[in-house]
């Protein structure tokens, strides 16, 4: 793990120090944290993206067809 200063004005630098204490957690963690949620949150979108488009459009079978239910379209 690498050691890295950043510098914040008060207000932000308050904002984490509370936001830390009240997830029971170090400042360090914290921003960490934030970190590579902002780094892996991309790469979890794009491969939704993907799943849904490879799913191909969903189309009704033709006229009185009901539509299809929120679990089948999820494929819950």
């Amino acid at each position: 793990m690498r050691n890295v200063t950043i510098s914040l004005d008060e207000e932000t630098a308050r904002w984490a120090r509370i936001e830390a204490a009240r997830r029971d957690t170090s400042l360090s963690r914290f921003v960490g944290d934030l970190l590579r949620k902002q780094m892996t949150e991309p790469e979890a979108y794009q491969r939704a993206q993907q799943s849904y488009l490879n799913r191909g459009p969903l189309v009704l079978r033709g006229p009185g067809q009901r539509y299809p239910t929120r679990e089948e379209v999820h494929q819950r």
